[in-house]
């Protein structure tokens, strides 16, 4: 047990019933921000290895710390060199690669889910100057040349390049225009599904802007109904509603056809590179090696089964192939999103093998190696420590746990962190020092500064006022439990109240997200509604079905192309299970879910056989046909290829075989699971004379965030739970 854990429970102790069962805690407390634990503000490393970089809590300062003392070294923005602009926080910021200038931004207007436009700023870190990028504002995904005398970004779909010597803005394209053409800047099912929000790549030698061009124009629009509200509201919709039009391609209709470009900075040249795609495949990754000369693009099928990656040459528009894989099922985007490139070769991760592990590859094909092996998966490729001959990396330690690694010069597979709980690390730039994010489901999360011989330096957050709050005994514990059936093992976790007796029969509640490769049964810190449905006198329960991750491939392809039918066994089986238990009313038995979850709380309750009495579903899917292509036809392939997994998959389908009943709540202003699923869904519901719950949140997204709105949302949950569990 180590000494962070040793002194909480000796505090624990000493607060005896002054601070411990006399402290009261509502819902409040487990579902709003402060519910939390503690983070730390944003940290980047130093070029040097013995420092970083470190935005003060208020936003106002960026320091430069040491990583083993903790000692400030300097101050490399401080508010009072900006007054002059009446600045004084700012939302984020990035440093660039020679540390000679910081790009500042603020007034932050979301787009979607994660991306945003800004005001953005540049510091100069030696004259303590500040200038604006562009005089109107609102640019998207401002990115320094790696010779930091350049700033590129993308304002109204269109391309720019301010010169920071001179100040002259260059216009590199002019055929963006919304809904039609996107240059730089990845279009919606991109930045959803490949989880990118910048396809512009700089050459190492700034001379040469590559970028990906989405033409849009061909994909079928969205229509989303906006009111006035009172979350932020828009006084223009106040009589009459507005509305936002986007493009949205679901399952089976057009996508983007995306094209490489690339820009010469010296001459103004702009011109299309040689990848050799399809109209409708995919491009989603991007990134220069050590080579001015070497583009590398990353492109998919439309099924997403056949995975390339290429190196091109922007001046000679050559392009040779650098690796292909193929599947049965379909490929990992990860494989594309965490590759890395180094000089003449990249490591990149397949699960080829049936885990995932990292491989060495030559850039001219020539060579693969694979160097990590086991029954484990990797999860995180963190890089390559060129003094020490290490690649450093995150992987699972038995499905529940993530370890970080390292593999040395000589092929020996080391361990930097401790098997037990969840740890992830960020390394300085020479790999000296790493920040250590830990936690585990009795450990609030905790940071700390560690060395290259895995031994702690110094802690920066333990939570340990928190901890005192919400790891007394009231609070439930995580217990984790696995069963088998259908010959197959499942892992779960289960909360009991804190006055447990073995004699009683309690309710139950059966959450889960079941999505491929998702999990929601780790060894990690948790803490939301589930304890304190757990407090009110329920049992909650998690199981992982097939088709989640930290298992294997086999485990997670099983569902390709019958997305909905595994996961049901499972998630009766879970119910069978928890039924099984003497302490457990089998007639009092709820499900749960959000987003993929929802689905599968109104697939499970539509099956057969279940036990479920009523189910609360949170933006859930109705039909695949109405999601994303990406998402959907990665494990779905499209519906004239696979109708019948379509039918089969999909609750809109099963209404009239709907047990239970049912809370389905969403946003109406969702841009990733649309109205429609559960507009259609209820229509059905209706026209079959079944009864059911519904609640929509007025302008509120996927999410269904801000204002504090998930207090009443969890209070709705909890109140129909007890409606119809409690009885």
């Amino acid at each position: 047990m180590n000494a962070i854990k040793s002194s909480l429970i000796i505090a624990l102790a000493a607060a005896g019933t002054a601070l411990g069962n006399a402290q009261t805690l509502d819902l409040a407390d487990f579902v709003l921000s402060q519910s939390r634990p503690s983070g730390i503000p944003a940290t980047q490393p130093a070029l040097d290895g013995r420092y970083y970089y470190q935005q003060s809590a208020d936003g106002t300062q960026i320091l430069k710390l040491d990583y083993a003392t903790g000692e400030r070294s300097t101050a490399v923005l401080e508010p009072q060199s900006l007054a002059s602009e009446g600045t004084a926080a700012w939302e984020g910021y990035k440093m660039s690669a020679d540390e000679s200038k910081i790009l500042l931004w603020k007034d932050v207007h979301m787009i979607y889910r994660h991306s945003f436009s800004a005001d953005y700023y540049v510091y100069d870190t030696k004259r303590q100057r500040l200038s604006k990028l562009s005089d109107a504002g609102g640019e998207e995904i401002a990115t320094f040349s790696p010779d930091a005398r350049r700033v590129a970004y993308v304002k109204d779909n269109n391309i720019y390049i301010k010169n920071l010597d001179n100040g002259q803005t260059a216009t590199v394209t002019t055929d963006g225009v919304k809904n039609h053409v996107i240059n730089g800047v990845p279009d919606w099912v991109y930045q959803e599904e490949f989880g990118i929000l910048n396809a512009m790549a700089w050459s190492p030698d700034s001379r040469t802007l590559a970028f990906l061009r989405f033409d849009e124009s061909q994909v079928p629009m969205y229509s989303m109904t906006l009111y006035q509200g009172t979350c932020s509201p828009n006084d223009d919709y106040e009589l009459y509603p507005g509305r936002y039009d986007y493009k949205y391609p679901v399952a089976g209709e057009k996508n983007s056809v995306v094209s490489v470009m690339a820009y010469d900075v010296e001459t103004a040249r702009l011109g299309q590179l040689a990848v050799p795609v399809a109209p409708d495949d995919y491009i989603p990754h991007i990134a220069y090696a050590r080579d001015n000369t070497k583009l590398m693009v990353s492109t998919l099928n439309r099924l997403q089964n056949d995975f390339h990656i290429y190196a091109v040459n922007p001046a000679s528009n050559e392009v040779k192939e650098a690796y292909h894989e193929t599947s049965d099922y379909w490929i990992d985007s990860e494989m594309a999103n965490q590759v890395a490139y180094y000089d003449h070769w990249f490591v990149i991760p397949s699960n080829k093998s049936g885990h995932m592990q990292l491989y060495w590859c030559e850039i001219d094909g020539s060579k693969q190696l694979q160097f990590t092996h086991g029954n484990e998966d990797v999860t995180s490729y963190y890089g390559y420590d060129e003094k020490r001959q290490r690649f450093y990396y995150q992987t699972t330690a038995g499905p529940l746990n993530r370890q970080v690694k390292y593999i040395d010069k000589d092929g020996r597979e080391h361990a930097l962190t401790k098997p037990e709980g969840t740890s992830s690390v960020r390394f300085g730039s020479d790999y000296s020092y790493y920040l250590l994010t830990y936690s585990d489901a009795h450990t609030p999360t905790q940071y700390s500064i560690g060395n290259a011989a895995g031994k702690k330096v110094r802690n920066l957050e333990t939570n340990s006022d928190y901890a005192l709050k919400y790891t007394q005994k009231a609070v439930p514990k995580r217990e984790f439990f696995s069963f088998s059936k259908n010959g197959v093992t499942l892992n779960g976790f289960m909360l009991k109240p804190a006055d447990f007796d073995p004699a009683k029969k309690y309710p139950v509640i059966m959450v889960q997200y079941s999505g491929p490769g998702s999990q929601l049964v780790l060894n990690r810190w948790a803490l939301d509604w589930e304890e304190y449905a757990a407090m009110q006198g329920y049992i909650v329960a998690c199981v992982d079905g097939r088709g989640t991750g930290g298992r294997g491939w086999d485990f997670e392809h099983v569902v390709y192309q019958r997305l909905g039918h595994y996961e049901c066994i499972d998630q009766i089986a879970a119910s069978d299970y928890m039924a099984s238990l003497p302490y457990v009313d089998k007639d009092r038995i709820g499900m749960w879910g959000w987003s993929y979850g929802g689905f599968m709380t109104l697939m499970a309750m539509s099956t057969p056989g279940n036990h479920y009495k009523c189910g609360v579903a949170i933006a859930p899917v109705t039909s695949w046909k109405y999601y994303d292509t990406i998402y959907t036809e990665r494990y779905m392939r499209t519906p004239q290829l696979n109708p019948e997994g379509y039918k089969n998959g999909s609750p809109l389908e099963a209404t009239d075989k709907l047990k239970g009943r049912v809370l389905i709540m969403f946003g109406s202003a969702d841009d990733n699971v649309h109205i429609v699923n559960e507009m259609q869904y209820i229509s059905k519901l209706e026209s079959e004379n079944v009864d059911f719950d519904m609640h929509v949140w007025t302008n509120m997204n996927h999410s269904i965030n801000g204002c504090d709105v998930r207090l009443p949302l969890y209070r709705k949950v909890m109140n129909f739970f007890d409606q119809n569990l409690k009885k």
